[in-house]
């Protein structure tokens, strides 16, 4: 049994189902998500016995490291292995006031978004809840031993590696365990959850775990979505903005944000900024416009930076709140739409229409 990957309830019913104290669960869970401990033996407030019993059965087993990197403004990411030859990628993002992950949640991804690096790879498995936590827990660890000192991890997006909706089993415990005060403690303002329209999801998302929401839009109309981002084809526009709609009563903060990528000649007219306009007018929202970020073999450019803020010029003026998020890693491909992590086996590649879920499933 690997701990690391046990959700608050499931910790308690692990340390139930062998006869210990309830409070034994609450205190295993500080040593492994707060002191970042990888062996059962580092409890020392846990009885030798009940130590000795815990390392037969369970263990801490966190991410394997295949390589960490820093870029010139110090991102940092590390490439974890996935199994069979297929790894995923972490990000650090530090800035003055905060220090932000940018967590995976799949090897590769069955959307196959036309702008991303990612959907490029080809897709082959959901990580389990260990492999997800681990990526913070792992993270938190190595910034604290960092001989520059630099704080733990305060923020988390799930924008790494994956469709995080597609994944909804083993990403929600992983952001229980986040949000928990025995664990990571993160407030739900500062989680979020990136997706790219599973409209379905969105609503199991409110019910059962709302954290902040971000919606990977990158088109302002169906015609343009459907191409850039193929999933719209099952949950168009009309259905996307009313999921975000519902969401908002039970989220974190009273706005959804809408990511919305700099192609180019593509997305990024004056014509594009007021239908943009038109269609989210009546969602509280901010808008992060993303400055494309090339990854070899894309056919997309980025567009110029005048046009970009007459973009974001465009939406101030008609009541948006608008940012140009700045790019941070790109040095070391880890910025927005980069990450590709080493996708070697993708033969479910070809069941992506069944892996991504497309109806409730209750």
């Amino acid at each position: 049994m690997n701990l690391l990957g046990l959700e608050p309830t499931a910790l308690s019913a692990y340390f139930a189902g062998r006869g210990d104290k309830p409070f034994r669960a609450r205190q295993v869970s500080r040593w492994i998500h707060q002191r970042f401990v990888d062996h059962v033996g580092a409890m020392t407030d846990l009885g030798k016995a009940l130590r000795e019993s815990l390392a037969r059965d369970a263990a801490i087993q966190g991410p394997a490291v295949i390589r960490d990197t820093t870029a010139a403004d110090g991102t940092r990411k590390w490439l974890l292995d996935a199994g069979n030859g297929n790894a995923v990628e972490a990000v650090y993002i530090p800035e003055d006031d905060r220090g932000t992950l940018c967590v995976s949640s799949q090897a590769g991804c069955a959307l196959d978004c036309a702008f991303c690096a990612t959907g490029k790879q080809g897709f082959n498995r959901n990580l389990t809840t260990a492999e997800i936590v681990g990526q913070l827990w792992h993270a938190n660890r190595a910034l604290l031993a960092d001989e520059q000192g630099r704080p733990p991890i305060t923020n988390v997006v799930m924008m790494g590696m994956g469709e995080p909706l597609a994944n909804f089993d083993h990403v929600v415990p992983a952001l229980r365990l986040m949000l928990d005060d025995n664990a990571y403690g993160l407030s739900r303002r500062r989680v979020t959850l990136s997706t790219s329209g599973l409209v379905p999801w969105i609503d199991r998302l409110r019910e059962e775990c709302p954290v902040a929401l971000a919606v990977s839009l990158h088109a302002p109309n169906d015609a343009l979505r459907d191409r850039l981002v193929p999933i719209n084809r099952k949950h168009p526009l009309a259905e996307l903005m009313a999921a975000c709609l519902r969401y908002l009563p039970a989220a974190p903060r009273d706005f959804v944000t809408f990511e919305y990528v700099m192609l180019d000649g593509v997305n990024d007219s004056a014509s594009h900024a007021a239908e943009l306009v038109s269609l989210v007018r009546h969602v509280p929202c901010k808008m992060n416009l993303i400055p494309f970020n090339p990854f070899p073999g894309t056919q997309f450019r980025t567009s110029p930076r005048a046009r970009i803020l007459d973009f974001q010029r465009r939406l101030a003026d008609a009541g948006l709140v608008a940012t140009v998020r700045k790019t941070r890693g790109d040095d070391i491909a880890a910025a927005c739409g980069q990450l590709a992590g080493q996708i070697k086996d993708r033969t479910t590649r070809r069941l992506a229409t069944r892996i991504v879920p497309v109806a409730a499933p209750r």
